[in-house]
C-alpha cells in the first residue's frame, strides 16, 4: 500500500517517458490546479503524486511511474482456476477542460504490456476509487505502470493516491 505521505513507496519514475509524476500536497498547489486534498487524510497537506498540463510539456507528452517487481512466485498468492489473479486498487483525479488521459499498464519483466485501464478528459472534481484485475499465466514477473498523458490545459492535471497492491482473487 502506497500513501505517499512520506514517499513513493518503491515506485520508480520511468527514464524513457517526457517528464516525471510529482510528489506534492494540496496546499502547495498553483493556480487552482489539482485536488484540494489528498484522499488518504483528506487534508490540504496530504500528499499524492500529481502530473500537470504546463507549458513545460507539450499535449501528448507522457510520464510513467512503475510499481516495483511483483512476483507470481508468493506462496501466499491464491490460484483461481490455473491462473494467479491479484488486483489493484486505487483512487484518481482527473479534473479540468483539456485533460489528458490515464492508462494503466501491466508490464511484464520482458517488456510486454497490456492496457488494464485508459480514461481521457475530465471526470470531475473528486476523487474517484478504480479496482483492476491483474491475470497472468505462470510465474513471469511483473509491473503496474501508471502513464500520465499530458492535456492542452495549462491548469488541467492527474492525481493518483492510495495505490494498494492485493494478492486477493
Amino acid at each position: 500500500h502506497c500513501n505517499f505521505e512520506f514517499d513513493l513507496c518503491g515506485w520508480k519514475q520511468d527514464e524513457n517517458d517526457d517528464f516525471d509524476w510529482n510528489l506534492r500536497t494540496s496546499s502547495t498547489r498553483k493556480m487552482g490546479t489539482g485536488p484540494a486534498t489528498d484522499h488518504t487524510l483528506q487534508d490540504p497537506s496530504g500528499h499524492y503524486i500529481f502530473i500537470r498540463s504546463s507549458f513545460l510539456q507539450l499535449p501528448g507528452q507522457k510520464a510513467r511511474i512503475s510499481s516495483p517487481v511483483l512476483s507470481r512466485r508468493n506462496k501466499d498468492c491464491k490460484v483461481c482456476g490455473g491462473v494467479v489473479l491479484s488486483g489493484i486498487l486505487f483512487y484518481y483525479h482527473m479534473y479540468g477542460a483539456h485533460i489528458g488521459s490515464l492508462i494503466v499498464y501491466q508490464r511484464t519483466t520482458a517488456k510486454h504490456e497490456k492496457i488494464l485501464f485508459n480514461l481521457t478528459g475530465n471526470q470531475g472534481n473528486f476523487w474517484q476509487r478504480k479496482a483492476l484485475i491483474l491475470a497472468g499465466d505462470g510465474d513471469e514477473d511483473f509491473q503496474v505502470v501508471f502513464e500520465g498523458i499530458a492535456g492542452k490545459g495549462p491548469k488541467d492535471g492527474i492525481a493518483l493516491d492510495d495505490l494498494t497492491l492485493s494478492r486477493e482473487c
